[in-house]
């Protein structure tokens, strides 16, 4: 449910080292769970891990897609809940988790409501009250039930792992570059962002948080070895026959597009799952519960930081990213610290 909303601005810059005898990158372009996806990586071992990687994208996406028929997730939202893998039912719980974390501001059980608006399709539509009011009882975590290798789901409900999948994904390529003693690479999995150690002058990677209001970037993060999980409602949407705007992320409670005072939200933690389930929650939560969120979790094994971007103007960012974010030269964003 994120696509282009990161850009890894150091990658260009990265590449053109190699005419200075820099070590030498390589790279692959794919397209996978339905976003474009740009892999980088140095070392001896770069071209296997990149090659690795690509299949561990396509394997997870043949395993969670629900549109793909005989896919794990597909099987359980017909019926078909006997001997799903452990991975599978491990990433559900997960889900599951964050649901409750949230308080259901993310939860994956929302899929009849994004069919019925169908704004990722190719003719979505404005449903009536009646019709959302009728789905809204087959939303929530506790429709899904987990046990041990079965998953079964309540009559009527399905599940959706579209807001979480991708995270997971580039917590495996993590995984596939460690495996392969990869100690310097990126991978931006559309606004799933993946930076691996530093560049190979040592300096940090700059992850680019694009303007949610036009071309160009609001803002540079200098990361090393974490995620950045941005999540926003501007990139896809339609336009109603009376010039009304949805955007495509559903808040689970109202069954309607989020009606948030945010355009955007950027996590930025060691967990690329984790990130991403919650940069989608926060933009539905809002300014003021995004923030009260964060203040529960700023410290300790659960801590993450993240950058908001508010409808009126402004540039929210936690403490942990102070010195390491610059805006854009001419931005018309208002700096401003999360304090506790």
């Amino acid at each position: 449910m994120k696509r282009l909303l990161c850009m890894l601005a150091a990658c260009a810059l990265a590449l053109s080292l190699t005419a200075c005898g820099a070590p030498k990158p390589v790279k692959t372009d794919l397209f996978a769970m339905d976003t474009y996806m740009t892999l980088v990586a140095y070392g001896d071992n770069a071209e296997q891990a990149l090659t690795e990687a690509g299949r561990e994208i396509n394997r997870l996406e043949a395993l969670l897609s629900r549109t793909r028929e005989g896919s794990e997730i597909w099987r359980i939202n017909h019926g078909d809940t006997t001997d799903i893998s452990p991975e599978a039912v491990a990433l559900i719980e997960r889900a599951l988790a964050y649901s409750g974390e949230t308080g259901g501001a993310f939860d994956v059980t929302i899929a009849p409501l994004v069919d019925l608006w169908a704004i990722n399709s190719d003719s979505p539509c404005v449903p009536s009250q009646p019709e959302i009011d009728a789905l809204l009882p087959l939303v929530g975590s506790g429709h899904a039930h987990v046990d041990g290798s079965a998953v079964t789901l309540d009559e009527g409900c399905a599940i959706d792992l579209g807001g979480i999948a991708k995270g997971y994904a580039s917590d495996r390529v993590a995984a596939v570059f460690a495996e392969s003693g990869v100690t310097s690479g990126t991978a931006s999995l559309g606004g799933n962002v993946y930076v691996c150690g530093s560049r190979p002058d040592g300096k940090p990677w700059s992850v680019a948080v694009q303007d949610p209001r036009g071309d160009g970037y609001a803002c540079l993060l200098q990361l090393r070895d974490t995620f950045a999980v941005t999540s926003g409602g501007y990139q896809r949407y339609f336009t109603a026959p009376d010039g009304t705007v949805y955007q495509h992320i559903i808040d689970p409670k109202t069954g309607r597009p989020a009606e948030s005072d945010l355009l955007s939200v950027t996590v930025v933690c060691p967990d690329g799952t984790r990130a991403d389930a919650y940069s989608t929650a926060l933009y539905v939560m809002g300014e003021a519960g995004a923030v009260d969120f964060w203040a529960g979790y700023s410290s300790g094994s659960t801590a993450f930081d993240m950058v908001l971007i508010t409808a009126d103007g402004r540039l929210l960012y936690t403490p942990g990213l102070a010195g390491n974010i610059s805006e854009q030269e001419g931005s018309s964003y208002v700096f401003q610290p999360i304090s506790r």
